[in-house]
């Protein structure tokens, strides 16, 4: 066997054997079963984008398994998931207010007294709503009655989330933004980071909007939310893409009103009329407008050729750094809180840039990019007989947190696209 086969090989015995890790049973706060990302410092705890991408992981162990026993007890914890979301949705307000997290031996979370000074839950709930209803063949009854709470949810990020002069999304703070130290919102003012990855998130959650709408047949409410994902790709290519350097950026809505006083100083014959400025700082989340579909062939060709294929930036032995390393922030030491994200290879970070290569048929590079993650989980599991959360770029030694499950098993998505399957894919 070579090297890589090796490597496949002991990564499906380990996920095969360990994926029943994931299921959690209800409790307290939590009063349906659910997917906890597994290890020790992640134990019986609900997580927004973790449960998700571990569900789209679990859906690929389950087509290998290929039991319909395992189908239908995988389902209750799946869809328990968005049901435990939806019944913290607190829809006595109609907010649609909802937590980023919920430990199940915790109290029921409490939204905070000012809805718009912290982040809540990220856009990917409706994503994940709509990737279990495709895989189960288009079935949405079981959501009808909840998806009203999952329109006040994507409302309230379209309402109170998004600059009305771009019209692109913000993130509230620097909180649990899921790419925690990413400098374009890390110890920024409130309200000023437009961050590209929150962007290319809320497309694939208004596209997901839409298809649930379809599903129920509210066909007119779907067109609605069509037009606001439009809106919303027109932004993106205006305001983050960058012709000049070929890449997408975040931007910086920090701005203070022009004046009106009485003396010249205050620029009142002039004010300023661009909404942001663009952040042109090398983050792996640039890579995002191919995942989510922004881009144009020609975006896409730039971004693959300048960027994916830089060493002296993102490009690495065992994946795609998570920030480049021409820029001074690049840091690689361990950190729990926040998590770093300035430079280490994530599982996450390395298969959403594969996907999206897949999407626009980087096949090439696709195939470069899910053998170097085999190769660093494979190793990692020869060496250690488990995962970790995040990885030295270079030589592929783990940094933090053994035992970690989670998105790391999407690399089991990978390989069946190697081995020349049709993967499960996330909506």
């Amino acid at each position: 066997m070579s090297e890589l086969a090796k490597h496949i090989q002991r990564i499906r015995e380990h996920v095969l054997s360990d994926y029943h890790g994931m299921y959690r049973e209800s409790g307290e706060a939590l009063v349906h079963p659910f997917l906890t990302p597994g290890s020790a410092q992640y134990a019986d705890v609900l997580w927004d984008w973790d449960s998700w991408w571990s569900n789209v992981a679990l859906r690929q162990i389950l087509a290998e398994v290929d039991d319909a026993d395992e189908y239908d007890r995988a389902r209750t914890y799946e869809r328990g998931c968005i049901l435990n979301w939806i019944h913290f949705s607190h829809l006595r307000d109609h907010t649609g207010w909802m937590p980023i997290s919920c430990a199940r031996g915790g109290p029921r979370p409490k939204p905070p007294r000012d809805l718009y000074v912290d982040n809540m839950h990220k856009p990917c709930l409706a994503q994940h709503a709509a990737f279990l209803i495709r895989e189960d063949g288009g079935d949405a009854q079981w959501l009808r009655e909840g998806f009203y709470p999952i329109q006040c949810f994507v409302n309230n990020y379209r309402n109170h989330h998004r600059d009305r002069w771009s019209g692109l999304y913000y993130w509230q703070n620097e909180n649990a933004i899921g790419v925690d130290d990413d400098p374009c919102t890390y110890g920024r003012p409130p309200r000023s980071s437009a961050s590209i990855y929150l962007n290319c998130f809320m497309v694939k959650e208004l596209e997901a909007t839409v298809y649930l709408c379809e599903q129920l047949n509210l066909d007119e409410v779907a067109t609605q939310y069509q037009q606001d994902r439009d809106r919303l790709v027109e932004a993106i290519n205006e305001h983050c893409w960058d012709e000049w350097l070929g890449f997408y950026y975040s931007v910086d809505l920090s701005r203070r009103d022009v004046g009106l006083g009485d003396t010249w100083v205050s620029h009142s014959g002039y004010p300023r009329d661009w909404p942001g400025l663009i952040q042109r700082i090398g983050v792996w989340s640039g890579f995002l407008g191919l995942w989510a579909g922004v881009a144009s062939e020609d975006q896409a060709r730039r971004v693959v050729e300048e960027h994916y294929k830089n060493d002296a930036t993102f490009r690495a032995p065992f994946g795609v750094r998570t920030l480049s390393r021409m820029e001074k922030m690049y840091n690689l030491k361990a950190s729990g809180n926040p998590s770093t994200w300035r430079g280490p290879i994530w599982g996450i970070s390395n298969y959403m840039v594969f996907s999206g290569l897949v999407r626009y048929g980087f096949d090439d590079e696709a195939r470069e990019l899910a053998e170097k993650t085999v190769t660093l989980f494979g190793r990692d599991l020869e060496r250690y007989g488990a995962l970790h959360e995040y990885y030295q770029p270079e030589n592929g030694e783990p940094i933090l947190n053994p035992g970690f499950q989670n998105w790391n098993y999407l690399v089991l998505n990978m390989i069946a696209w190697l081995e020349g399957k049709q993967p499960v894919r996330e909506f």
